[in-house]
């Protein structure tokens, strides 16, 4: 590897110098600049190494340092205002196989000229885990915290209201956002496609202006219901697995209390969420274990996977190894 976390670095492009804050890919690293953190792409940094040795060589002992350029204001790029954002940031770590994230670190970014005034907040089951308010300043962008892959699948509600700092003509906006579990993997799978290094959603797009006294008595019709956020752009999906084992005692550890109509319901999640994980994979076949008894949960098993588009057909045969209390699943992409 390139680069270790900890590493300095210079930016190729503006000759900023900073330090790896975190791996995110091959590709990919995390870097902080001054006060700021952000990813790159690892052919967008260099070690600084060379260039201190060259800086020391061409600076002669009792001579001034040479007087940097002015910048011209008329080189300055000018940003277009885009809105308000909450963003996803995937930290890897290696598990012996391959790269799976471990966590989330999230950040707000402001992309309107102005400063910005927020309160943020997430709660799991309404009991708030993390609270933080403070100013964002245009074409900002602050870390507020980092959420780990399994509390994201409690589907925590990221309560969030805006303030424009500088004009109070402007309404404060306010929202709650959640990620469902299976949009995750969608944005995962985005990500791994594009090469990208974080997803994120539109909080604003930019502050309406407060409605004036005299329009106060003026009817109108209510405001159509909030759109779903809009995604911008999308910890590595969960290896798949080309056998899973659907008895109840490999499932869970103790079923004392279970009903025969949960445990079935917990064996049927089961099978769902790893055929899923195949399809995601694109794996060509997997085999379901599912023994014989009276034959209740091989046909629970062949119900669901009828359902199913990705596969594209299932067998129950005399095999040396499972007998007949396995059936093998072919997939079609």
């Amino acid at each position: 590897m390139k680069f270790s976390i900890g590493d300095p670095i210079v930016l190729l492009r503006s000759g900023e110098e900073g330090h790896v804050t975190a791996y995110i890919n091959n590709d990919m690293i995390e870097v902080k600049v001054g006060k700021t953190t952000f990813p790159v792409h690892m052919n967008e940094v260099d070690h600084p190494y060379l260039r201190w040795f060259t800086d020391k060589t061409k600076k002669k002992k009792g001579t001034l340092p040479e007087q940097l350029p002015v910048e011209r204001i008329a080189d300055r790029k000018q940003r277009l205002a885009q809105g308000v954002y909450l963003s996803f940031m995937p930290v890897y770590k290696f598990d012996g196989i391959e790269d799976v994230v471990e966590l989330l670190k999230v950040h707000i970014l402001n992309e309107l000229p102005q400063p910005v005034k927020f309160v943020y907040d997430v709660k799991f089951a309404h009991k708030s885990e993390f609270r933080h308010e403070g100013t964002l300043h245009g074409f900002g962008n602050i870390y507020i915290h980092s959420i780990t892959y399994p509390d994201m699948n409690d589907q925590p509600r990221f309560h969030w209201q805006l303030t424009d700092a500088t004009n109070e003509a402007m309404e404060t906006a306010d929202g709650i956002l959640r990620v469902k579990p299976q949009k995750l993997f969608e944005h995962v799978s985005r990500m791994m496609q594009n090469n990208e290094p974080t997803f994120a959603y539109v909080l604003l797009e930019e502050f309406a202006a407060k409605k004036k006294a005299n329009d106060m008595d003026k009817w109108e019709p209510p405001p159509p219901p909030k759109a779903a956020p809009k995604v911008i752009t999308t910890k590595t999906i969960e290896p798949g697995k080309y056998e899973i084992d659907l008895h109840i005692e490999e499932l869970i550890e103790n079923r004392r209390g279970l009903t025969n109509a949960e445990m079935l319901t917990v064996q049927m999640d089961t099978l769902r969420h790893y055929v899923q994980l195949a399809i995601v994979h694109r794996q060509e076949r997997m085999v379901v274990i599912h023994g014989l008894g009276k034959g209740r949960l091989r046909e629970e098993v062949h119900a669901v996977l009828k359902k199913i588009p990705e596969i594209a057909r299932f067998k129950n045969e005399w095999s040396g190894k499972y007998g007949f209390g396995a059936t093998e699943i072919y997939f079609r992409y």
